[in-house]
């Protein structure tokens, strides 16, 4: 897939500060975004981001109904979370759960495409009860069905995320030395890049701050 190539993208938890950043890329260059979210109230903002809202809410949708909200979309993206302030159960229903759920209507669609926004340290095995455990082990479980599920994916793991201007610079690795931040609007951009990149197919990769423009960083994985 090049960026030649139109595409329709579907964003589930669209409303999200990197889903909104993304889907003005994508809308930007031409491209259709259907953006899932959970309240029709967020819908004018989505649209003001190029986005097209699907109301679906995957904490309580079944699978049918969230195949439905992706039906004919060439890839889907997923950068939903229960978000801070959220408990530890949240973080398995939604950054776990919600997760599964859209690979399972990405498989009854066919739509072959699927990006996860993960976390630096997803960890499917990590023990511990509090919230950022629980956290960083539903990302890892959700990463971990991605991998198994035989869809074309690509698993992206940003360090913290800053609300700073992007400068299209980063560091990316499968594993990365350091911790360390990176912006939301580089964070957009580097899904952008995965998903132009077919050779990004079947990889998990950290992402931050850097030295190395975007592009250049994705082919070098």
């Amino acid at each position: 897939m090049t960026s030649s190539g139109h595409m329709r993208v579907a964003i589930a938890g669209g409303h999200g500060q990197v889903a909104l950043r993304l889907a003005r890329l994508l809308d930007q260059r031409g491209d259709e975004v259907h953006s899932l979210i959970r309240r029709p109230e967020h819908a004018d903002e989505v649209r003001e981001h190029g986005g097209q809202p699907v109301v679906c809410d995957l904490e309580s949708a079944d699978v049918a109904d969230v195949a439905e909200a992706i039906a004919g979309d060439d890839a889907v993206v997923f950068a939903a979370g229960a978000g801070p302030g959220s408990g530890a159960e949240r973080k398995e229903t939604m950054d776990y759960g919600g997760a599964a759920k859209l690979i399972a209507a990405a498989q009854d669609r066919g739509v072959g495409r699927y990006l996860m926004v993960s976390a630096m340290g997803a960890d499917p095995d990590r023990q511990g009860d509090d919230t950022f455990s629980a956290y960083v082990r539903a990302k890892g479980r959700a990463d971990a069905a991605l991998r198994e599920s035989g869809l074309d994916h690509t698993i992206v793991r940003p360090g913290r995320l800053t609300n700073d201007p992007g400068t299209g610079r980063v560091e990316a690795a499968p594993r990365l030395e350091r911790s360390g931040s990176i912006t939301r609007d580089d964070t957009a951009a580097v899904l952008v890049a995965a998903l132009d990149t077919a050779a990004t197919i079947g990889l998990a990769f950290e992402v931050l701050e850097g030295e190395t423009p975007i592009a250049e960083a994705i082919a070098a994985l």
